[in-house]
């Protein structure tokens, strides 16, 4: 029998009129059903749970990353400024003239009182010529003057020598003729003639006594004045001696001269600056600051600067309140000691603090401020491969970092370059440079 029309089952021949059954859930139609599925459920996390907030790939290598910090907040200004000696003393020609030699040339150090250079003026040789001869006349008319005061002290004198002798001869004489009138031995025209003698003698003794002690009072307050003017016109004899001292120009203090290039035969006027003299043992850093800072800027503010790989410390001991292109002036002494080796005019940057430290999270600076204003940054998730916006407030910020005030905690990363080319895109997606 054909395999066809046996049945091995019921070991009966099948029914060849029986009806076939079509299948309702093939393969095929599952599977389509399936993926439509799929593709709905893709569809509706899509709309209900899919991030829908744009974004932009970035290379890492084109972006600066740092991350926040807890640490110390300081606020200072970084400042250029130059340096000047601590002590300098301007020279300036006391008379003027014209130049006729150089002593020491710019450059040269001095000591104090070593010669500069020596001016030379005719008129001003004759002044002092004709001033000394006039002040050598006038001594001589007051030392006339107290002569004759003398003189006319010792005739005084010599007058109440006279009377007193006068009065000796005549005083006995008297006594005795009046005695003798008494008796009748001379007549009383003779007595009267002795007694007018002496009556005359006592009267000009007191007269001139009165005399004598006017004099001498007088003669005394112009002895004492004549001997004021005589000194004062023995300084200034001495002064006017000076004046052509003054035509030697002199080193005020030790120190390096300074002087622009002068030459023999040059005019140099009263009060002209000559030069100046810098004491080298000490200098300072005279600093231009914004005018912004003038009102949180005061003596005694501290500071910093490097030099050769050394930081050495600085104070405030002078402000110059004078605004001049928006920056004022202000002068910093070195606390410590001053680095070895620092010239005159060179250029050094100082720190100055604003304020006192204290702790506080740190943002390091970038370019990301110029493009945000400080209030959202791009803060990278724990994998570093994407990156979100997310505000955030600053506080102060230094040369360094920004003062986190709200938004950032220590240890998260943060893209701290230029958002320039990001746009309005909320999430950066980070990826290598292929």
């Amino acid at each position: 029998m054909d395999a066809t029309q046996y049945d091995t089952a019921t070991k009966k021949a099948p029914n060849m009129d029986k009806k076939i059954t079509k299948k309702k859930w093939t393969s095929k139609r599952l599977l389509t059903i399936g993926g439509i599925a799929v593709f709905a459920s893709f569809i509706a996390y899509l709309f209900f749970f899919a991030d829908k907030r744009s974004k932009l790939n970035v290379e890492t290598e084109k972006l600066s990353i740092a991350n926040v910090k807890q640490g110390i907040f300081q606020e200072f200004i970084v400042q250029t400024g130059n340096i000047l000696p601590l002590q300098t003393v301007f020279i300036d020609a006391i008379e003027g003239g014209i130049i006729d030699a150089i002593y020491k040339e710019s450059g040269a150090m001095v000591k104090k009182g070593d010669s500069i250079m020596r001016l030379t003026n005719s008129n001003l040789q004759l002044n002092v010529m004709t001033r000394e001869a006039a002040l050598y006349d006038q001594i001589n008319n007051l030392r006339n003057t107290r002569l004759n005061l003398e003189q006319n002290d010792i005739t005084r004198r010599q007058q109440l020598v006279e009377i007193d002798y006068n009065i000796m001869l005549y005083k006995p004489q008297y006594e005795r003729q009046k005695k003798l009138l008494e008796a009748g031995a001379i007549s009383k025209q003779e007595f009267e003639q002795t007694k007018e003698q002496y009556d005359y003698q006592i009267k000009r003794k007191k007269l001139v006594q009165t005399q004598y002690a006017n004099d001498s009072t007088f003669r005394a307050v112009q002895i004492q004045q004549f001997k004021y003017s005589e000194d004062r016109m023995f300084k200034s004899l001495t002064g006017v001696g000076q004046i052509l001292d003054n035509l030697v120009v002199r080193a005020p203090i030790d120190g390096q001269l300074a002087t622009p290039d002068w030459q023999r035969g040059q005019n140099i006027n009263t009060s002209q600056r000559i030069g100046q003299i810098d004491h080298l043992n000490n200098f300072k850093l005279r600093v231009r600051i914004d005018e912004l800072y003038l009102p949180r800027i005061n003596v005694g503010q501290q500071g910093s600067c490097d030099f050769n790989g050394q930081t050495y410390t600085l104070e405030i001991n002078k402000i110059y309140p004078t605004i001049t292109d928006g920056r004022f002036d202000v002068d910093m002494i070195f606390t410590a000691k001053t680095p070895e080796g620092i010239k005159r005019g060179q250029s050094m940057r100082a720190r100055i603090d604003l304020g006192d430290s204290e702790q506080a999270i740190l943002l390091p600076i970038g370019g990301f401020y110029k493009d945000t204003g400080g209030n959202w940054v791009y803060v990278l998730d724990e994998s570093g491969k994407k990156a979100t916006k997310r505000e955030i407030r600053l506080g102060r910020k230094n040369t360094e970092f920004f003062e986190v005030l709200e938004g950032l905690k220590e240890g998260e990363k943060v893209i701290t370059s230029s958002y320039e080319y990001f746009g309005d895109n909320e999430v950066l997606v980070l990826s290598k440079e292929q």
